[in-house]
Formats: C-alpha cells, structure tokens, sequence
C-alpha cells in the first residue's frame, strides 16, 4: 500500500485526488474497543505507555479509512513537566491542585524538559512514524486556553477568573502567556524531531474573547509560536476553537498553513474572513451524526462543495466527536466524502 499524502497536499493547496478527512477526537470513546481500554486504564495511564498510545492513535485510521492520524495524547500533558500539578476527573475535566492566580505562582514555572518528562510521547510519535501510511498529526494546547484551565483550575463556562487575571494584572498576564508559548514551542518542535508530519494547535475556548480582547492579549503568542516553528516543513494548523468566527480577521499574519473552521461560519465565508490565505479545514457539526444517514451526507455535501471551490480544504467536524457518535455512520460518512469529492473534483476538472 503506498504513503496517502491527501491530507499533506490539501494542507498546501495542492492537487488532490479526493478530499481529505480526519475527525477531532477520532480516537474516542464512540469505539467499542477504546471503551474497553478505558475500563482498564485512564487517559494519563494510556498516554504513558506508549505502544498503547500508539496502538488507539491506530484504531480509527483502520476503522473509519481516515486521511490522518492524530496522536492519542491530552492538551494537558505537557503543563506537568513546568511545575503544575493536575488531574483529568471523568465528567469534569482537567483539575488543577493549586490554580495559579500571582504573580508569584507564575514565576514558579520552570521551562519544559520534552525528553526528560515527555519521553513516552516521543516515543508513541516514533512509533506511529514507522507504522501509519498516513501522515500523524500532533498537537498542543494553546496557551489562552492552557491559562484558563491553569487559572480556573477546572473547565469554566465564563472565564471569569481568567479575564480577571488578564485585565487586571496585564503583567502577570502576559509573564504567563510568555511560558506557555515557549512551552508550545518546545513541545511541538520536538514532536515534528520524532516524526510528526503535521501539528494543530487547539485554541478550544478563545472565541470566549472579543476580537479586540484576543488581538490584544493573546494574539501575539500565537504569532510567536508560529513564527518560531515557520523553519519547520510541515503544514501547520491553528483551530481557534467553537464560536470564533469574528476572530478569523484577525488571523491574517499567522505564519499557519491551515486554520480550522468551527460550524458557525461556512466554509465560503470562513475564507472571505481570512482573505483567501489559507487552507481551511471543518466544519460539520458534530451532533449531525446524532441524524440519519441521507441527512449527514446532504450536509457534508454542501461543505465538501464550498471546499473545493478553492485550493486547499480538509473536512473535518467543527469540534470534537462526543461520546454517542456511531463507528459506523463515520465509517459511511469516511466513504461518501471520499466518493462524492473525488468525483466532484473530477467533473470540475472536466470543465476547466
């Protein structure tokens, strides 16, 4: 079977075949066998063990004949290597011990050591690199939404805490978002190092914040981060999370390769806000597949055909799989996009 690089050639406009596609949180617990797994082991336990990792990171590329594979791993894994201690409690989240609220709890923060604390994550990357024939893709968490589990010290419906601590202590805000960037930075250099063909940053919360709130306090790092990782030759994904569609003109000088669209905004009017610049990769709502099957493909019709209308377009969900999802809608959702695409993308060529 030879390397599919669909997915690489979307990410930099080139020509496809089909249209590729992978699903936020594809390895999850909407699979049978990854719910057994968990009976025996938790998400931290998984991810420590690295042929474990590696092997749930596989499952869904062979079930659901995804595009890519996205490493089984957690935005939270990298925050216990510069000093903070955390759990993650079914039903609720990431738990932080002690939140950090000073400046003081700032300056606690120690740099990342990747190899001396994450060396089980670099090995699931290198082994995933010699198994998959589709590229894997890594990722982190981006800051903003790293701070606001760190400062909340749990998930949070209204950030009040965070947006405190951001305008109020501007100084102490932007000493935090300093470390959490070269965290990033660190972090995803060293996944792309041990074989990572593609990395996503997850901004899941951002949209909480006002375009001028985000251009101000958290915009910049995200610049940083990707300018400093601009020398690796991957393509490179910023998904500014659920309910970011007024963000996306802001975006414009990102030195990203895709940015991920959640369902709010379509796929035409995503790039019209991003000035054509980028790929863009989405976007169907993920409580779609709660419908019957004709009523998922009309709906990934009408995205896949906004998507190729231009270079550069990878289908995706808006946000992540949930929990009911079914292995098989996904599986003839995987197929029908693989079809209809390759066959539109035909027809289209055609005509020029």
């Amino acid at each position: 079977m030879t390397y599919n690089d669909q997915f690489i050639r979307a990410c930099r406009k080139q020509d496809i075949s089909h249209v590729p596609v992978w699903y936020m949180r594809q390895a999850g617990r909407y699979d049978p066998e990854y719910r057994k797994i968990k009976e025996k082991y938790s998400l931290l336990e998984i991810c420590s063990q690295p042929e474990l990792a590696a092997e749930v990171t596989l499952m869904p590329v062979r079930k659901l004949g995804v595009d890519a594979a996205i490493l089984y791993s957690d935005i939270m894994n990298p925050v216990a290597s510069i000093g903070v201690d955390f759990d993650i409690v079914k039903n609720i989240g990431p738990v932080i011990d002690q939140p950090i609220r000073t400046a003081a709890d700032v300056e606690k923060l120690r740099p990342i050591d990747v190899e001396g604390d994450l060396g089980h994550v670099l090995e699931t990357i290198r082994i995933l690199d010699r198994e998959l024939e589709v590229p894997l893709i890594t990722f982190a968490g981006a800051p903003f939404t790293i701070a606001s589990y760190l400062i909340e010290g749990r998930p949070s419906k209204n950030y009040l805490r965070t947006k405190e601590l951001m305008y109020s202590e501007p100084k102490v805000w932007f000493s935090l978002m300093d470390k959490l960037g070269d965290m990033v930075i660190a972090y995803l250099r060293a996944h792309v190092s041990n074989g990572g063909k593609a990395f996503q940053l997850f901004d899941s919360w951002v949209g909480a914040l006002s375009p001028q709130d985000f251009r101000t306090f958290v915009l910049p790092t995200i610049e940083r981060i990707f300018a400093e990782l601009a020398d690796l030759n991957v393509p490179k994904i910023y998904f500014p999370g659920v309910s970011s569609g007024e963000l996306l003109p802001t975006l414009t000088e990102l030195r990203a390769d895709v940015i991920g669209l959640d369902w709010r905004v379509s796929i035409s009017e995503g790039r019209r806000r991003l000035g054509g610049k980028y790929a863009v990769q989405g976007n169907l709502d993920p409580t779609v597949l709660t419908g019957p099957m004709p009523l998922i493909q009309q709906y990934a019709k009408e995205i896949i055909d906004q998507g190729i209308q231009e270079p550069g377009f990878v289908f995706n969900l808006g946000h992540g799989l949930f929990p009911e999802a079914s292995l098989e809608k996904l599986r003839e959702l995987t197929s029908y996009i693989h079809e209809y695409s390759a066959q539109a993308l035909k027809t289209a060529a055609q005509r020029a």
